[in-house]
Formats: structure tokens, sequence, C-alpha cells
């Protein structure tokens, strides 16, 4: 691994991994649900600039460090910027105490047998080498599953392990992320499929490797414990997937051995038009209320 003592606080310190990762498609929802209108920019690059300002405002916030954010997702820009001049995977990492992951993915293939698989990554090793190069730990990367399908649900899943192995190959720590969609009628059956094809997959991996799992909460409380415990699985952190922080929370909570890696969750009551001692004050609590939640899964 890049580093042991990353590696030792992603595998063991209670706490929780931040998503800092909205691409292209979710940063204008996220902005606007920070308060920036897509008035405020004309094109992507004022996007992704004012985008990284939420980011670095959060990130520099004194309640995000490595006691109760045990790791952040950043994505490929957030990667290339710079906080204070320092390139930001560093700047977590060696002032904040916290893991950089980096989103990988280049978004989801139309759907089909009732799963959407990751579109093709043609340009990966560069962008694995790059995150070696800035001091990135892991990988994170998002398929997802609409339906209990047999056939789409092994395809997601035996994609994420492919592309895993290849990560993996780079020193990296994959997360793997089949995310099932709360909402649909057959989520249990979904369910079911799922822990079903990655276990597969874990008992094929060599023994000298190991990935993370970020999953959707489950609908039936400790459903994901014999991936937890698998030798192959050095975390399972959870998706708030939609649900609102305090409903995420309590189903955490229900769930032992997991951790939140919540997006829309962790950034929910944070404005641009706030003060700093608002802001800090709000993330602050936030960051309490999903640490106590992942500390109590």
């Amino acid at each position: 691994m890049t580093n042991t003592e990353m590696a030792q606080q992603a595998a063991t310190k209670d706490g929780f991994v931040a998503a800092l990762d909205q691409s292209g498609g979710s940063t204008p929802k996220a902005l606007k649900a920070y308060g920036v209108e897509e008035s405020a920019y004309s094109n992507d690059d004022e996007m992704f600039a004012l985008v990284h300002e939420m980011r670095t405002r959060i990130i520099k916030s004194p309640a995000f460090n490595g006691d109760k954010v045990i790791g952040a997702i950043l994505f490929e820009r957030t990667m290339d910027g710079e906080i204070d001049g320092m390139p930001t995977a560093k700047y977590l990492w060696e002032k904040r105490g916290v893991v950089p992951f980096l989103k990988v993915d280049k978004g989801l293939a139309d759907e089909e047998n009732g799963v959407q698989v990751m579109k093709p990554m043609p340009g990966l090793d560069c962008l694995l080498e790059r995150a070696v190069e800035n001091g990135v730990y892991g990988t994170k990367m998002r398929s997802v599953v609409n339906a209990a399908n047999q056939e789409g649900i092994a395809a997601v899943v035996a994609q994420q392990f492919e592309v895993g192995m290849q990560i993996i190959s780079h020193g990296l720590m994959p997360i793997i992320e089949p995310e099932v969609t709360i909402t649909i009628s057959d989520k249990a059956e979904a369910e079911e499929i799922l822990r079903s094809e990655i276990t597969k997959q874990l008992d094929a991996l060599p023994e000298d490797k190991q990935v993370m799992l970020k999953l959707s909460l489950p609908t039936e409380a400790n459903f994901y414990q014999s991936l937890i415990d698998h030798p192959r699985v050095q975390r399972v952190v959870a998706l708030s997937g939609g649900y609102a922080r305090e409903e995420a929370n309590a189903k955490l909570a229900s769930n032992t051995g997991m951790i939140a890696s919540f997006s829309r969750a962790t950034l929910e009551g944070l404005s641009a038009q706030q003060s700093d001692a608002d802001f800090d004050g709000t993330l602050s609590s936030t960051i309490d209320e999903i640490y106590t939640a992942s500390k109590a899964g």
C-alpha cells in the first residue's frame, strides 16, 4: 500500500469517509443545495472553481480532521487543484490527517438488465499513476442496480472487481460501489443477489489482496455482516443514497461494523451565505452526528 499509516487508519479507526466527489452531472445540484445558483457561473471552469471553493471551505473547517473524518473521496479536478498552495490530496493527509481517495469512474452506461455498469475508462492507468504521485491512498467507482436481475447484478459486480484488480496493481485500495437504488420495490431481493455475487468475487481474490466496499444501507439490518467479516475486505462503508441525514444515520447505527461514506448527507445544511462561524458550527454538528452513527454501527 502507498502508506501503512493510511492503511491502518482506513481499516481500523473510528470515524467515517466524507464523499466530496460530485462530478460534472451532479455538481450543479450540489452547488444549488449550497446556495449557489446556475446564474453564478457561465461555463464548466467557473462551475468547478466554485465547487472547489466549497470543498476547500469544508476541508479547512476546524471540525474536518482525522479525529472523526478518517477519509475523503475527491473528484479528479479536486485532486488536480490546490489548497493553500499544496496539492489537495497531500493537504488532506499532511494538514488534516484525512486519508485521500479518488473517484475514478467516468459515469454510468445506459441501463441494461436492470443495472447501469460503468462507462469504459480508457485513460485509467494514467489516472491511477497520477493518483499515486499525488499521495492518494485509494479509489472509488460507482455502478447502479435498479432491479433484482441476476444477470445484470453479476455483470456489475464482475466489472467492479475486474477494474478493482487493475487499481490494486497500482498499489491503490479500490472502493467498490455497486449502489442499490433505495426506492426500488425489489430492493431486498437485489441485495440478496448482490451479496452472493460479491462473496463469489471476494472468495476468488488472492489471499494478499483486499478491497473496500461501498453499499447502500440494507433493507435488513446487518445483512452485509458476512462481507464486513470477510478477510478480503478492509472496510465496508455505506452511502446515504438519497435518505436525509437523520434517517441515514438511524439506519447506519443499526448495522454493526459499517461506517458512513455520505455525500449529500454530509453537505446538508451548509450554505455559501453562512458566516464562517455558522458554517463551521453546522459542519461540526453534522460530523459529530455521522461519527456517532458510524461508531454505533
